[in-house]
């Protein structure tokens, strides 16, 4: 097996998560790789979820990370659209099969031969490794641009926690009517969906279990309303009352009360990976004709706009950035979500160890 370039990463050797530097070597370049030092990778719920094996089995050692910008600094002799020196990402997907209907429809992460960022088989039998790590080998057709205007840490949670909002609420966008969003968790992935929503023009609530985000919602990421989903009163008086719910919750949850809040015809849109069963009551969802949905991160190509989106309204997402040997004690504040809302590292400007 022909080995590219040596890293340093932070991996995970066991079920406890914690992460520990690791040197590995990268595969060598191929015709259509685009190599990139990485500046920041953002870090997600389902990091921990992954390194913890609570989610998929894992491979050991695993450096995770699927939220990646960097700066490339090699080309295989294939590609013609980037540059060295141009600013990229990397969110999710490395690769797909590119002949099924999936990929031919421009929805590349519902192929059944994908190939996640971390901890899945690459096509010559490695462990994939993910963005925690000095620096990064993908294939071109899954590397976006990072618009000139966008920082690259602004960048970083829009490659899986923004296109994660974004790609669902697509089919909103641009609509005749005013519509009533709901926004389930005001986590990584909700407050980007609370910005998304607002900036394509909707009615934001914010629902969320505690009245403790209360001003954060309203005050800060501008939510038209927000609502008590333990406060029966609240919840009664908002009956009947939204379009649409995005579920941002990667905890197990009961789905009853939330969907009592829609419309006939309404959706909940479900894009928190919860490791354990959610519940509901089937007349819940037949006397309102509402519908149970998922949704699996986005696409290259909406990947790509999102980042546009941002750039072009001048958004801003809540982040706090940190060097990499903070990732654990991040890990430790992401569980008992003392984040506003994404932690972002600060890979290039840090010791590996």
């Amino acid at each position: 097996m022909a080995e590219g370039r040596k890293v340093i990463g932070w991996a995970a050797r066991d079920s406890s998560g914690h992460l520990s530097p690791h040197s590995f070597n990268l595969r060598k370049t191929g015709e259509e790789d685009v190599v990139f030092k990485v500046l920041y990778s953002g870090v997600d719920h389902t990091d921990l979820h992954v390194v913890r094996g609570e989610i998929h089995s894992p491979n050991y050692p695993l450096v995770p990370g699927h939220e990646v910008v960097g700066e490339v600094v090699e080309l295989g002799k294939e590609v013609k659209k980037f540059k060295v020196g141009d600013i990229v990402g990397v969110g999710c997907i490395i690769w797909s099969c590119g002949e099924c209907l999936s990929c031919k429809s421009k929805m590349e992460q519902y192929c059944h031969e994908r190939i996640l960022t971390y901890n899945a088989i690459d096509k010559d039998g490695r462990i994939t490794q993910g963005g925690f790590s000095s620096a990064m080998v993908v294939n071109q057709r899954f590397v976006v641009r990072i618009p000139d205007k966008l920082a690259p840490e602004q960048a970083a949670p829009l490659l899986c926690a923004g296109v994660t909002a974004y790609s669902p609420l697509k089919q909103f966008y641009l609509s005749n009517k005013a519509l009533k969003a709901g926004i389930l968790g005001l986590g990584g992935v909700g407050h980007l969906g609370v910005i998304i929503a607002k900036a394509m023009g909707h009615h934001v609530t914010v629902i969320s279990s505690s009245d403790k985000k209360r001003e954060e919602a309203l005050e800060h990421l501008g939510a038209d309303a927000f609502l008590v989903s333990s406060n029966a009163d609240e919840m009664e008086k908002a009956a009947n009352s939204l379009d649409y719910i995005l579920d941002t919750v990667p905890a197990g949850h009961p789905l009853d009360s939330y969907l009592s809040l829609l419309k006939v015809d309404g959706k909940v849109i479900i894009v928190g990976a919860a490791p354990t069963p959610l519940q509901f009551i089937a007349s819940d969802l037949i006397t309102g004709k509402r519908n149970i949905c998922g949704s699996f991160v986005g696409s290259i190509e909406d990947t790509q706009e999102i980042l546009e989106f941002w750039a072009e309204k001048g958004l801003t997402s809540m982040i706090e950035i940190v060097k990499i040997d903070y990732v654990n004690e991040a890990f430790k504040r992401m569980e008992r979500n003392d984040v506003r809302y994404r932690f972002v590292l600060d890979v290039a400007g840090s010791n590996h160890g």
